[in-house]
């Protein structure tokens, strides 16, 4: 009788001390990144840094969790929480149809999408005054086919990198140009002279990517959202990125 009460004590003490360690696991969420796209994730000095870098953070320590960070291509990103890799996936990932199918996601945390960047003494001061003007785009960029489309009496002056498109509206070469609102954002952080229009060509959403088996977790995530939004977290967080004025 003693034995089989110390085995049925040794037995209960082990699923505790299990239970302990699973729960403690969950405290640490782990989340994949691809740290390669300034300002939202990047590398500076050895450590990653950038938007989403710091929003997760945030979220974290409104959650209570912490947070251990996974280094991945952005193809293997949701690829990773299908296989049960990590919890969530954030990277600049826009919310879509075809994503949704196989994860999940929070709700909208920033607005994306194609914005102008232009001269803040130069004529183009609404999305009308594009018309006619010169606007420099990156070639096999989604902006060169949406001018087309929807700007056709746009001049496009379509170059091979970011660098040379944003140099060409500094030098008064182009009076505009046509990229992603976190690029542009960034380099108008570096410059008096650029502005980024506050009426977008198109609105894509981002969020944070979630496995599909942890539907609990986008619910905390979505209230965590909530609550750096209301405490005033959230916009330090923006504004830090891409609100700060050129130095």
């Amino acid at each position: 009788m003693n034995t089989r009460r110390q085995l049925l004590t040794a037995v209960v003490a082990f699923g505790l001390t299990w239970g302990a360690a699973s729960a403690q696991a969950q405290e640490t969420l782990r989340v994949v990144t691809d740290a390669t796209f300034p300002p939202m994730e990047f590398v500076k000095d050895g450590k990653r840094t950038g938007f989403d870098i710091e929003l997760i953070e945030a979220l974290g320590k409104a959650m209570g969790k912490k947070i251990e960070w996974i280094d991945i291509d952005f193809k293997g990103l949701i690829p990773a929480l299908q296989a049960g890799r990590a919890e969530m996936a954030v990277s600049a990932i826009y919310i879509t149809d075809a994503r949704k199918q196989v994860v999940d996601f929070t709700d909208p945390y920033y607005a994306g999408g194609l914005v102008v960047l232009t001269r803040k003494d130069g004529p183009i001061k609404t999305l009308k005054d594009l018309d006619g003007r010169k606007v420099s785009v990156q070639v096999g960029t989604k902006s060169v086919s949406y001018l087309k489309e929807h700007y056709p009496s746009v001049q496009r002056v379509e170059v091979e990198k970011n660098q040379e498109m944003f140099n060409l509206v500094q030098i008064g070469r182009a009076d505009a140009a046509v990229t992603g609102k976190p690029a542009a954002k960034l380099f108008a952080q570096s410059t008096r002279d650029l502005t980024v229009l506050a009426d977008q060509i198109t609105t894509e959403e981002y969020g944070i990517a979630v496995s599909k088996r942890l539907p609990e977790l986008k619910t905390e995530l979505n209230e965590a959202l909530k609550k750096i939004k209301a405490d005033g977290t959230y916009e330090q967080i923006v504004n830090k990125w891409f609100e700060a004025p050129a130095q």
